[in-house]
């Protein structure tokens, strides 16, 4: 009668133990990133009370008598099945599709999380709000490129930040010179270009009629002289398509020397030869623009935002886009060996294995959908079910250990 209470202990034991994975299941019901557990029981030690025999030539084999002492946990399953996705509309929230986890700088190693609700803190880290962890991966150049030498590291946006300013090698050319235009007729246009520091300069391109089809240009600038000096030309074929176009001095382009700052050299894209796709020559009155050129002053960092591959871009005053930084992620063969370390992140184990590092959409299977958060992957209805099992075999197992007390207290009662 002993081994019954015994059991019946190791089974309210043990059944209690189900009630508080249940309970802490539903606790984090509404936890963002949480992965629900299981528990699963196990048979204890059973005592024999008799072994088995062989069988012999008169007399067939008898099986082995035993009797059980009880129930044991077996294990406590994390289940890292996938949670809905909830829409938030914030830039720097961000849900992971697939088997991978977030990086996490806690101040003293790497931890892991399914949580993507980031924000930035005042040093411009990104940073796990709740917690204050920093959010891991890799830094771009002040030109928003990433090189495979990059180590990961503590993701950190400098919201001073400037885009440098990009001086002019290209202006585009495009419109009509008109065919029947006087000899010595002029057609004038202008844009603004910039130098290597960001400082603008006003070119003014001249076109000028040298008979049917034919016109001569010349650049000028005030702030910075044009080198070489002279004109160039443009002819046009009998259709009005761009026939030929040519600098002056007969070189590849325009060198302008701003009077304090580094010559820079400009070159001309008037369209396709035997196109009109840029420059072209019909009978209608001239409409010639410098309809676009690449250079931009300096600009400050105005916004950013995250794409599916964790690239956070960075917009500024000039209109210049640049990739500032890309949020690592790690996945491991059993990410059920992970160990909970509070704060919804978890810690390696010894049999979780390392973290393989990769980028969504790269190096990763998984990807990350912005301003949206992963739900918990507790399933309400599911524990609830397993409560009332977990209630049942609680009170079965109460009532195995009342009816070994009666059944004892009958025995000590036979002596009166």
């Amino acid at each position: 009668m002993m081994r019954a209470l015994f059991a019946g202990v190791s089974g309210l034991r043990n059944h209690q133990t189900r009630m508080d994975v249940i309970g802490n299941n539903i606790a984090n019901l509404n936890t963002i990133g949480f992965k629900s557990s299981r528990v699963t029981f196990k048979e204890a030690f059973a005592q024999l009370l008799e072994g088995a025999s062989r069988p012999t030539s008169n007399l067939g084999g008898t099986n082995p008598m035993q009797v059980g002492t009880g129930m044991n946990v077996g294990s406590i399953d994390q289940l890292f099945t996938q949670g809905s996705l909830e829409t938030t509309g914030q830039p720097l929230d961000l849900a992971i599709q697939g088997d991978a986890m977030f990086m996490l700088n806690n101040g003293q190693r790497i931890v892991y999380t399914r949580a993507g609700n980031f924000q930035l803190d005042a040093d411009g880290r990104l940073i796990a709000p709740g917690s204050g962890f920093m959010v891991q991966g890799i830094n771009a150049d002040a030109f928003g490129n990433f090189t495979t030498t990059d180590a990961i590291s503590n993701i950190q946006i400098r919201l001073n930040d400037k885009a440098p300013a990009q001086a002019t090698d290209l202006i585009t050319l495009a419109g009509n010179l008109d065919a029947g235009a006087a000899v010595g007729a002029t057609h004038n246009m202008g844009i603004t270009v910039y130098d290597s520091a960001g400082s603008p300069h006003q070119v003014q391109i001249t076109f000028t009629n040298t008979g049917p089809g034919q016109w001569t240009w010349t650049a000028d600038c005030a702030t910075a002289p044009v080198t070489p000096a002279g004109s160039g030309a443009a002819t046009f074929n009998a259709n009005g398509s761009l026939a030929t176009f040519t600098y002056p001095g007969g070189g590849a382009g325009l060198t302008l020397t701003p009077t304090a700052g580094a010559p820079f050299t400009v070159a001309i894209n008037p369209g396709s030869i035997n196109g009109i796709n840029g420059l072209a020559g019909f009978s209608n009155p001239s409409n010639a623009v410098v309809n676009s050129q690449n250079g931009f002053q300096a600009g400050d960092l105005l916004s950013i935002s995250v794409d599916n591959k964790g690239v956070i871009t960075g917009f500024f005053s000039n209109g210049a886009t640049r990739n500032l930084a890309q949020i690592a992620l790690a996945t491991f063969n059993n990410p059920g060996g992970l160990q909970r370390a509070g704060d919804s992140v978890f810690e390696e184990s010894p049999n979780s294995g390392q973290g393989v590092i990769g980028f969504a959409g790269g190096t990763s299977r998984s990807t990350l959908t912005t301003g949206a958060l992963e739900s918990s992957n507790v399933d309400i209805s599911q524990e609830f079910t397993a409560m009332i099992i977990a209630q049942r075999g609680f009170q079965a197992n109460a009532r195995v250990i009342t009816t070994a007390d009666e059944m004892l207290n009958e025995l000590v009662n036979m002596r009166r």
